[in-house]
């Protein structure tokens, strides 16, 4: 090869590097696309950090389990502190009828997705507890449907069709790679090796609305569901379980299901044997960052 074949051959390979990169930024930037609808994006681009302050819940759930008002950021240098053990216990609601709640699931198959029909209109609002078992033990959670009866309604509808069994947890952010410390599950199709590229992109083949956002901040041991920043009403199978009140700086966009009542240690240990890094994750191009000691669900189920 001559030497001007040589120099083009470098200059070749500069310019598809250089249209990798760019297609990699375009990628990341384009957080609201299909490819990754139903999925929690990361600190880079879904946290905002107030400075001196905490966010003002201003949220109220409608009775018709329609979408609420968006809840708004309020900043403020004399905001009180938050405990280090993070919220006790969800907001207390006024009992509803389940006359009164009619939910609304659509059916949604742009994204790769386990389809196993939908729920009912009329959600059970005498459910109080959701269990997560998995390969390390239970994980109990309160739950309210006065105050989320769609997203209730959802999980125990799911979870009678076991659509969570033998499912992975497919993310686990920790501060040094993300900036949160979260648990992600409820993408049926998951590896949770750190490597498959949709890994995060799963659903349940339908989205509903979002109910009791803001309603408190996402701290240590609040679950919520999971949905792309600036997207509503596009709820699904996914959820996250927080690990830490600095994820108090999330904004309130995620629909709050319960608070963890008891198991948080277990999720503390897996997190304590670290995560295989994808860098896609990080830059918003694809998969996600998995814990390296797995979190298998066994089964979820609702009483």
């Amino acid at each position: 090869m001559s030497g001007d074949d040589r120099q083009n051959e470098d200059d070749r390979q500069n310019e598809l590097a250089r249209e990798h990169k760019e297609r990699q930024a375009k990628r990341a930037a384009e957080h609201t696309s299909k490819s990754r609808r139903n999925t929690f994006i990361g600190a880079a681009v879904a946290v905002v950090v107030v400075a001196g302050g905490i966010f003002a819940a201003t949220t109220l759930v409608n009775n018709d389990g329609s979408e609420p008002a968006s809840a708004q950021a309020s900043p403020s240098a004399s905001a009180p502190a938050l405990p280090s053990a993070g919220p006790t216990a969800l907001p207390t609601t006024k009992p509803k009828k389940a006359s009164d709640i009619s939910c609304t699931y659509k059916r949604d198959d742009s994204v790769p997705h386990k389809y196993v029909g939908l729920p009912g209109k009329k959600p059970n609002l005498k459910l109080s507890t959701m269990t997560v078992s998995t390969n390390h033990g239970d994980i109990v959670i309160d739950v309210d449907p006065n105050a989320t009866p769609c997203s209730v309604n959802s999980m125990a509808f799911l979870a009678k069709k076991h659509f969570y069994d033998k499912t992975k947890c497919h993310r686990l952010a920790k501060p040094e790679t993300s900036g949160l410390f979260l648990l992600q599950c409820g993408d049926p199709q998951a590896k949770a090796d750190g490597k498959n590229p949709t890994d995060g992109q799963g659903n349940a083949g339908y989205v509903f609305g979002d109910e009791a956002v803001g309603t408190i901040p996402y701290g240590r041991g609040v679950v919520f569901l999971t949905q792309p920043l600036d997207a509503e009403g596009q709820n699904s199978s996914q959820f996250a379980i927080s690990l830490s009140d600095e994820n108090t700086q999330i904004e309130p966009l995620y629909s709050v299901l319960g608070m963890v009542k008891s198991g948080l240690e277990i999720l503390d240990k897996v997190a304590e044997d670290g995560v295989i890094v994808n860098a896609d994750d990080i830059t918003g191009d694809g998969g996600s960052t998995a814990p390296k000691n797995p979190v298998i669900i066994k089964r979820v189920t609702l009483k």
